[in-house]
């Protein structure tokens, strides 16, 4: 019987869902899969991407650590593709790879003053408060009124995380490093600015409500903003998750001193930190003063009847001291393989990819999860995603690559011939368990390890409580 032996770039769960779609599909041949993943721990995004107060998603975890422990699917970690091993490596020991890389870095906001000093990209904020190993182990949180643009999940994540007193954050996963940059925080005042309306937000209800339940933070919203048009007012009666988010939405507008917080009664209880929400608020200028943030200038708009929005000249300013940009997420080119750098993913058919400017497929490639079809989407939506995907490798079986030496023995051969401390399913299971040490000590459900030598480290043969005992 032939056997496909498959390299997958990428251990998030694009890259899992893909190789357990293959093992239980319907096919003629027999399977092999080897999950290769820059990082010394799988699950990617979830990982990584998802603020550590978010169990439920975390939880996706659950289902992904099922599927490796399997023990059919090899995983390497810590190996970097176009660094530890090529696309002529993997032609060399693989029938087929399939492209799972995600997209991590921020998609540019385009308005002047977008790079003074205190104005961030929110993926380079959520890594560092999700303990991303390759990003810097401290950030600046001086100061007092801090601007979110964007009004998807990661916007009201970003968001949350800022306003949130670190105390709360404690029984969750939170690297030590991040509790005490948070509980250090000078932030009181957190604006989220969103050009479309309330009836048009991209983030889901479940986002919205836990915003309204943080401890001492007043959520601010403003009576001009819900002037819906007809379009609007169709969206909320006929689209349940819609008509939900104005629900939520609505009860904060009947709380005391929302719409003038400022000449709000003086019995009125305050909270020490604010949470505005600015609808109808597209960003034009970062004002700066000595080269940083100092305020955010925006134009209100308005529906245009067509499901969009129009300026309406009327020009608004908003004092800040940093700016943090959520408007999505762009892939980075892979050596060797074909980039749209317009859209940061990889060009492709339904998966199969496709060479530079043309239609013309490039044999034994194949691209899912965001890499494939940009960052839109729920973690969830990746699944139907792999398996289009996974269809084309099963019926491409004509057009997979002959390896030159496919056992499976070759490539932690090549690996350590270069040098490369990478990591296995054991060495993640020895840090997941040092990771739920470390947090049972505190009486936490885990502590994340952020240096990424101390991953490889514990993963590669540092004991762990069960081995000791």
């Amino acid at each position: 019987m032939t056997k496909l032996r498959l390299a997958i770039v990428g251990a998030g769960p694009a890259g899992i869902y893909a190789a357990d779609i293959l093992l239980k599909a319907e096919r003629k041949f027999d399977v092999s899969i080897d999950l290769f993943d820059h990082l010394p721990a799988p699950y990617g995004l979830v990982r990584y991407g998802v603020a550590p107060d978010h169990p439920r998603i975390k939880g996706i975890i659950n289902a992904l650590r099922d599927v490796l422990d399997r023990g059919d699917i090899r995983i390497f970690g810590g190996v970097r593709f176009g660094e530890d091993i090529t696309l002529d490596d993997l032609k060399e020991h693989y029938n087929a790879v399939i492209f799972a890389t995600g997209a991590i870095r921020d998609a540019d906001l385009d308005i002047p003053g977008i790079d003074a000093t205190g104005s961030y990209g929110a993926a380079n904020f959520v890594s560092w408060y999700d303990g991303h190993p390759d990003f810097p182990r401290e950030w600046p949180l001086d100061a007092a009124s801090v601007g979110v643009v964007g009004v998807g999940n990661v916007a009201l994540d970003v968001a949350r995380v800022l306003a949130k007193h670190a105390e709360d954050l404690l029984p969750t996963e939170i690297p030590a490093n991040v509790q005490a940059g948070l509980e250090a925080s000078a932030v009181t005042d957190v604006h989220v600015f969103g050009r479309r309306g309330p009836a048009q937000v991209k983030f889901t209800p479940l986002e919205l409500r836990e915003l309204g339940e943080l401890r001492d933070v007043d959520m601010i919203v403003y009576d001009e903003d819900f002037d819906y048009d007809e379009a609007s007012r169709e969206a909320i009666a006929s689209n349940k998750q819609v008509m939900v988010i104005d629900r939520v939405l609505q009860s904060w507008r009947q709380r005391p001193g929302v719409n003038d917080y400022a000449g709000a009664d003086a019995e009125t209880p305050r909270a020490s930190r604010r949470l505005h929400l600015h609808f109808w608020a597209k960003p034009v200028e970062v004002k700066t003063e000595d080269g940083r943030v100092s305020a955010l200038v925006y134009e209100r708009t308005r529906p245009d009847g067509e499901g969009g929005v129009v300026g309406t000249g009327e020009l608004r300013e908003v004092p800040l001291q940093q700016l943090y940009r959520a408007v999505g997420y762009f892939g980075s080119p892979l050596e060797g393989v074909p980039f749209d750098k317009k859209h940061g993913v990889i060009p492709n058919h339904e998966g199969q990819v496709l060479r530079k400017d043309s239609n013309e497929r490039v044999p034994g490639v194949y691209a899912t999860g965001w890499i494939k079809r940009g960052p839109v989407g729920l973690i969830g939506h990746t699944k139907s995603d792999a398996m289009e995907t996974v269809s084309h490798l099963i019926n491409d079986q004509g057009s997979w690559w002959t390896p030159a030496d496919p056992s499976p023995e070759a490539i932690p051969a090549l690996l350590a011939e270069r040098g490369v401390a990478w990591t296995d399913l054991d060495g993640w299971h020895r840090l997941d368990e040092h990771e739920i040490a470390l947090g049972e000590a505190s009486g936490r459900a885990r502590t994340k390890v952020v240096p990424r030598d101390d991953m490889v480290r514990i993963s590669r043969d540092a004991p762990t409580p069960r081995d000791t005992q």
